[in-house]
């Protein structure tokens, strides 16, 4: 066992025992433990879990990787804008009202909001997001444990998935808050750490942020003698108007996704949703200010390592991630079919989910540091993966079992359908984790479209139109995930891989489809029935400050 193995599993090791044990001591035995964690969680911590809940997998291993190797950084830079931006949206538009309505999940707003046909689509909706957004994670796991603990994909995401099951069915929604704080805290310091390092080594001023601005002119020059657009380069990868789509589509979906909203649900009041957004927003800063940097001092890297070398003579992370295939030649084949000539960065293919993983052997750095990177990649995944699987399972348990099959069951027989349905959910995970449709942030990036075309639109308009009516909503939220999920289906190389329509990427057609979610959802408000008077009172009411006396009798469940 190299040195990097050996400091990967000590640290694995430590953090999944300090995982376990937060699970155990935060195990509860009520479905408002179970779905909310009580809605006692203070805001700092509410913050860190949803930085932890939100920071996938895509934004520790792959984001870097996008920025710096699937695009120039200009082009990377509408995943740092959608992804952030969306925070914005979501604490000003949705987060305190959601809170006010005061609701277990999604679909239980929309199913008090509107009527139980469109809770019924909700669950899909929920579901389908939740399960392409869960792919990503687990993917990420099996490709951790292949590279560093030298485990296949399927034993790396078998193992992460036993570690889910156990901290996210014992504990519920309450061990998985505390168990993401835990995950930020190491996540953050094991991204942080080596961007410093590098940072300092390579340019001698240890802020990563200001550090980029000194290589950047460089870099443009490499880019250029490897006959590749400029790193800086506005429009030269993709152009405007799919810059535009991409960008909202993410931000968008970020405001709709699923396992973010029911995180405003744990705060102790409104006032308490609103600062945990606040805090969630800081915390997700420190890692996606840093990202841009890691991106732009690893690629300088590599293309200075990979100028005219040969295998013979090639730096030890090349060899190491090539051995295990994520590295290979430009088309696709071995790394060993270079044979003796000399190559260069252009001559072979590098994941774009290697680059933060890869960082600080690139960058020179003791193996500890190596195996720190590592436990934070884990800790990304498996936080994300548990919030999604919450999702899933307390959609089925609450939205299905609960409120159409089984009005009159016990907190012990939501609590047990809730778990079983969890079990099921990381089963199907698994399998989407050891099969991907596409690398970790790809994957991820179509949950957001997905999220953005089904979810957004009705959210905006329940809290903000009081006479959008049950039938708008559950057309609007078929016809926008329909159409966005068979584009992508497409379009994705995967699958169709047809150029779309005008050229229009799948991670961009989830603006397209939610605009029509929007206009569908209007239409045929204007000729079905309109909610009850009641109902528009109530939706009036969660707009203003105060507890007032129709939101009151709803939160007690008198309406």
């Amino acid at each position: 066992m190299s040195d990097i193995q050996l400091w990967t599993l000590i640290f694995a090791i430590i953090t999944f025992s300090v995982y376990i044990y937060i699970a155990y001591a935060s195990r509860v035995s009520d479905t408002s433990g179970f779905y909310v964690a009580g809605g006692g969680i203070p805001a700092p911590a509410n913050g860190a879990a949803i930085a932890a809940d939100w920071m996938s997998a895509a934004s520790f291993i792959s984001l870097a990787g996008i920025v710096g190797l699937a695009y120039n950084g200009y082009a990377g830079g509408v995943f740092l804008m959608g992804w952030t931006g969306g925070y914005v949206l979501l604490a000003l538009l949705l987060a305190p009202y959601l809170r006010k309505f005061g609701k277990y999940t999604l679909p239980d707003f929309v199913g008090d909001r509107y009527n139980e046909t469109a809770r019924f689509v909700a669950v899909l909706a929920a579901i389908v997001v939740s399960f392409v957004y869960v792919a990503g994670q687990m993917a990420g796991v099996g490709l951790v444990f292949t590279r560093f603990l030298n485990v296949g994909t399927t034993t790396g995401v078998i193992i992460g998935m036993a570690i889910v099951f156990f901290y996210a069915v014992l504990g519920g929604m309450k061990g998985i808050t505390w168990t993401q704080v835990a995950q930020y805290s190491v996540l953050i310091v094991a991204y942080l750490i080596p961007a410093v390092a590098v940072s300092a080594k390579v340019t001698g001023v240890p802020l990563p942020q200001i550090g980029f601005g000194k290589i950047l002119e460089e870099l443009n020059g490499l880019q250029a003698d490897f006959g590749l657009a400029e790193y800086s380069g506005a429009f030269t990868q993709i152009s405007m108007p799919n810059m535009v789509l991409i960008t909202a589509a993410l931000m968008f979906g970020t405001a709709g996704l699923p396992h973010v909203i029911v995180r405003f649900y744990t705060a102790k009041s409104v006032r308490a949703a609103r600062y945990s957004a606040l805090w969630a927003i800081f915390f997700i800063a420190l890692l996606y200010t840093t990202a841009p940097s890691v991106a732009a001092f690893t690629k300088l890297q590599i293309m200075k390592d990979l100028n005219g070398t040969t295998l013979a003579d090639a730096p030890g992370w090349f060899n190491t991630w090539s051995d295990v295939g994520l590295i290979t030649t430009a088309s696709g084949a071995p790394v060993s079919e270079l044979g003796s000539s000399s190559f260069g960065y252009t001559d072979v293919m590098i994941n774009n989910d290697i680059i933060v993983l890869a960082s600080p052997e690139i960058g020179g750095l003791p193996a500890p540091i190596v195996g720190l990177v590592a436990a934070g990649a884990l800790a990304a995944a498996l936080s994300t993966a548990s919030g999604l699987l919450l999702v899933i399972s307390s959609s089925v348990a609450n939205d299905v079992y609960y409120k159409k099959i089984n009005p009159q069951a016990s907190e012990s027989q939501q609590l047990m359908v809730g778990r079983i349905a969890m079990a099921c959910a990381i089963l199907v995970a698994g399998y989407l984790g050891i099969n991907p449709p596409g690398f970790v942030a790809q994957v991820v990036a179509l949950a957001f479209g997905l999220a953005a075309a089904s979810f957004f639109p009705i959210l905006v308009l329940g809290i903000f139109w009081k006479k959008t009516t049950a039938a708008g909503a559950a057309t609007g939220m078929i016809v926008g995930l329909s159409l966005t999920f068979a584009y992508m289906l497409w379009t994705l190389p995967i699958y169709g891989g047809s150029e779309g329509l005008f050229s229009i990427p799948p991670t961009g057609i989830g603006t397209i489809g939610m605009l029509i979610n929007f206009a569908v959802t209007i239409a045929v408000s204007q000729f079905t029935k309109k909610p009850s008077q009641q109902m528009q009172d109530l939706v009036e009411e969660i707009r203003y400050p105060g507890r007032t006396t129709l939101v009151a009798q709803h939160q007690a469940g008198d309406l």
